[in-house]
């Protein structure tokens, strides 16, 4: 089995657990080789509330490596979710493991406020 393939498995084993609402929505993260994608999911009513990547001027424009530019856009989400008064969550990491710059969206998230 690939390794795309073992992802994809994980991922619907935790799509199963993790169910978003407008009260407590899923912070769902994807992450490419280059960059870093975050978006807070209303699942009940298949809308996305807020979204932030590390593609976002005012992250990209900073030189810094890929997991502190994960980590803004973990600041910059929880930013939105405050003005959205959204003040907790569920955690999706999409099948990867949480080190790195998933650990770091997250520890970005709480930082801005956000918990789960």
């Amino acid at each position: 089995m690939s390794k795309l393939a073992q992802r994809q498995k994980i991922r619907f084993r935790i799509r199963k657990k993790v169910i978003g609402t407008a009260a407590k929505p899923r912070l769902s993260v994807f992450r490419s080789n280059a960059d870093i994608y975050c978006q807070l999911i209303d699942d009940v009513n298949g809308v996305t509330l807020a979204s932030s990547s590390s593609r976002e001027a005012d992250i990209a424009a900073q030189k810094v490596v890929k997991i502190e530019k994960a980590k803004l856009a973990g600041q910059a989400i929880a930013k939105k979710a405050a003005s959205l008064s959204i003040t907790t969550c569920v955690f999706d990491r999409g099948g990867n493991l949480y080190h790195g710059r998933i650990k770091a969206v997250a520890e970005g998230a709480r930082e801005g406020g956000l918990q789960f």
